[in-house]
């Protein structure tokens, strides 16, 4: 991967899948659908260069069915606490320029970024609009008794004590402070995003990172790359097969689920290598596809008619025959 600033991102997706002997089959939230479905579930983490806007799957994991509250399982246990194993299990993967973990607000909770901590990174979400925060107090003590922490509770239409940082957008300001998050039980960095293009309909978004000391805009583009792993979904379903395994097996579904993923990252990383270095980079799988069966159809077409390889490929509209 390119040696940008880079971020993990953790997500999961819907698979469908139907049988009473294929593993992991239980109910599932599907976003597409807006509910909670019968079939599978991965938990993908992958890795989101923010500057180039491209992600590469570095491991995706089948999250397992629901376990009944029996002696060796214990009795609170979360699809969260399968999220954080596949996290641990995945963590000395890491690339070492990897210090923040992206997740959208499922993973906004106490438990989670008490895990993702634990594991020395940093953790970069989204709050609830109606999250309960705190200013925290930094004015002179008195001289006995417990020392006061707070100042009082945030009110997220009053911003006059946040740090206004100006646009990012046209018509989306950004704010930021360092608060108390009651939920969290932790001091967080907060990022307060406006959305001023319809005045009679104001609309804002809090954007949070366990890193105090983080850079506000940093936090927000962080957040905002967070995306590209809806599009590594996208991409790994219509055109690499991620969905199309007709396996029952736990290991046989694993290593579908990896190969998919796997066949996508070297589709990105060869065209990131043909890339003109002068020009911004754009991933298209459907082209990265269309190019591939062209080139495998004038193959075809050499070796069926008896042609000169050399003296094809080596013209100079051979590119533009393969696009």
């Amino acid at each position: 991967m390119p040696t940008h600033f880079q971020v993990g991102v953790v997500d999961a997706s819907f698979v469908p899948k139907s049988g009473k002997a294929t593993y992991g089959v239980d109910r599932f939230y599907n976003g597409k659908a807006g509910r909670t479905e019968r079939g599978l579930e991965i938990s993908m983490i992958a890795v989101v260069d923010v500057e180039q806007l491209i992600g590469y799957t570095l491991s995706v994991q089948q999250t397992p069915p629901s376990l009944e509250p029996i002696n060796e399982v214990p009795p609170d246990r979360t699809r969260v606490d399968d999220y954080l194993e596949h996290l641990r299990a995945t963590r000395d993967a890491f690339p070492a320029a990897v210090r923040y973990l992206v997740g959208d607000g499922f993973y906004s909770k106490q438990k989670w970024v008490n895990g993702v901590v634990e594991l020395g990174l940093d953790t970069i979400g989204k709050l609830r609009c109606d999250a309960n925060l705190k200013y925290l107090y930094d004015g002179p003590q008195k001289p006995r008794g417990a020392r006061r922490k707070y100042d009082g509770k945030v009110d997220l239409t009053d911003l006059t004590r946040w740090e206004a940082l100006g646009e990012v957008e046209p018509d989306t300001e950004l704010y930021a402070a360092v608060v108390w998050s009651v939920c969290l039980k932790r001091k967080i960095r907060v990022v307060y995003l406006l959305n001023r293009k319809h005045p009679e309909r104001l609309c804002y978004a809090l954007l949070f990172s366990t890193d105090s000391d983080l850079d506000p805009l940093q936090l927000f583009e962080s957040y905002r790359a967070r995306f590209q792993i809806e599009f590594i979904f996208r991409d790994a379903k219509q055109f690499t097969g991620l969905t199309d395994c007709q396996a029952r097996d736990k290991q046989k579904l694993d290593f579908h689920f990896n190969a998919s993923l796997t066949a996508l990252n070297i589709a990105k990383w060869e065209q990131y290598q043909q890339r003109d270095p002068w020009e911004p980079f754009v991933f298209s799988m459907a082209s990265y596809k269309r190019r591939k069966l062209n080139q495998h159809l004038i193959d075809r077409f050499i070796r069926n008619l008896d042609l000169d390889e050399t003296l094809i490929k080596s013209h100079p509209n051979f590119p533009s025959l393969c696009d």
